[in-house]
């Protein structure tokens, strides 16, 4: 095994830092199949998208892990545990979003039997999905956790937080403090990539989005 890169910016008074990493591929992502709340466990690539993704994460030297306690994203939070040697910490509010009778259907299945509820969501309507959880839900269990773990670490700390698309979304547009139908704007997360919220002034705000490499100093005029 290689070693990890380099630490990465851990000068004392850079502020908190929140590391929000999506779990690795399951078969039913690669068959589009939403899978919600259902314990879905990661293929072979996914378990080798956990490791890479593992050595990088793991050079910024985190101080804690909290991570869904569903399979797949337990087993990616594992992959980087083995390597810093923190103990992780599950939290069923990391699930994912419950999505009732949507859960283990295609994209194509939802659009076909749910295509006016699948066009509300989208627009930013509150949206029981499935007749499952709305999306302000899923932020108000998830983003406390998220809260009070960060909470714990030192002031220039890092917390690793291993949940999944949908909930890390709601999470990070609600620490962002932005309006419920704006969420949507957030892109989507790969199999094993991550966002990185920073602690600042004025509150949390998106450092990245979508990652899957080390991040680089910001070096210009907004810094």
């Amino acid at each position: 095994m290689s070693a990890p890169a380099q630490a990465v910016d851990r000068r004392p008074g850079r502020g908190r830092r929140v590391i929000l990493w999506r779990h690795g591929q399951t078969a039913w992502n690669v068959e589009r199949r939403f899978q919600g709340t259902t314990d879905v466990e990661l293929t072979e690539t996914g378990v080798a998208q956990a490791r890479r993704a593992a050595r990088l994460l793991a050079s910024l030297q985190p101080d804690a892990i909290v991570a869904s306690d569903l399979s797949r994203a337990v087993n990616t939070a594992a992959e980087l545990a083995v390597l810093t040697g923190l103990e992780v910490t599950l939290d069923e509010a990391l699930r994912e979003t419950y999505a009732g009778v949507w859960q283990g259907l295609t994209h194509e299945e939802i659009i076909a039997r749910h295509g006016e509820e699948y066009s509300a969501w989208k627009r930013g309507e509150p949206v029981r999905r499935g007749g499952g959880e709305l999306e302000t839900e899923v932020a108000d269990r998830a983003a406390p956790v998220v809260l009070r773990h960060a909470e714990k670490i030192p002031e220039d700390g890092t917390l690793v937080v291993v949940s999944h698309g949908g909930t890390i979304r709601t999470t990070i547009g609600r620490l962002l403090g932005l309006e419920a139908h704006n969420w949507e704007s957030l892109g989507g997360l790969s199999n094993c990539c991550w966002s990185v919220l920073g602690e600042g002034a004025r509150g949390w705000r998106l450092l990245e989005h979508n990652a899957g490499t080390l991040p680089e100093p910001v070096l210009g005029d907004d810094d």
